[in-house]
């Protein structure tokens, strides 16, 4: 009984090890995306996504009513972080990672700050899903949320 019971304890601390290690990758993927997008190095972001990526916004009107999602073309999104002005500073500020993972799926919730120019512009919260595809995780998708009030 005792020798059944370490067997058991031994394999769930191996298995949240493993899960512990897998979201550290998933993590360094999503920093790796971030470092890309900072520097205005479009193909650093593209190494750790997949080509069809799909990038959304959920937010809602200036009026605070109603909810949209925009749909983002990912070649637009590219050319306007690699074509940014030299003389305007985004910095995305993650703040809380929240990451999920089941076989070769993961789920990243991360809070953010966006700063533009050293001032607050906004937060929410970026969704990111992965896949592990070659032993590799790339993101699959993205959508964020943006408000200006109630930040944490």
């Amino acid at each position: 009984m005792i020798k059944g019971l370490f067997y058991l304890i031994l394999m769930s601390i191996s298995s949240l090890n493993a899960q512990d290690t897998e979201s550290l990758k998933v993590k360094d993927v999503i920093e790796t995306f971030f470092e890309g997008f900072h520097k205005k190095d479009t193909v650093l972001m593209k190494s750790v996504m997949i080509p069809k990526i799909s990038i959304h916004t959920a937010f809602t009107n200036k009026n605070g009513e109603g909810f949209f999602i925009k749909n983002k073309n990912i070649h637009k999104f590219l050319k306007t972080i690699s074509k940014r002005s030299d003389n305007q500073k985004w910095d995305e500020r993650l703040t809380n990672f929240d990451i999920k993972v089941d076989a070769n799926l993961a789920l990243a919730w991360i809070d953010y700050e966006f700063w533009l120019n050293d001032n607050f512009s906004h937060c929410g919260v970026n969704s990111f899903h992965l896949v592990r595809t070659d032993n590799k995780w790339k993101i699959i998708s993205l959508i964020d949320s943006r408000k200006k009030e109630n930040c944490n």
